[in-house]
């Protein structure tokens, strides 16, 4: 799940960064927080696809290892 943890921190900084400089160039309110979401958005497809890619990896083999376990599950159950 390190990669889930790392890639979630990466957007969190990547948001409160795009926020402090929005508020910089004068954007408020709501304004601020829809243009800081599309701007960090935008900035981490681009910056972030390795961490993307990772994090994706890790998901998915958890969930296929969760599903193995669930598919073995009643056999186990009725031996």
């Amino acid at each position: 799940m390190k990669p889930v943890l790392a890639y979630t921190a990466a957007r969190v900084v990547l948001f409160v960064a795009t926020l402090g400089v929005l508020y910089l160039f004068g954007a408020r309110g709501v304004l601020l927080l829809l243009l800081a979401l599309v701007v960090s958005g935008l900035v981490s497809f681009v910056l972030l696809s390795a961490r993307r890619d990772a994090m994706s990896a890790t998901v998915t083999d958890t969930l296929r290892t969760r599903k193995r376990l669930f598919d073995e599950a009643p056999g186990k159950e009725d031996a």
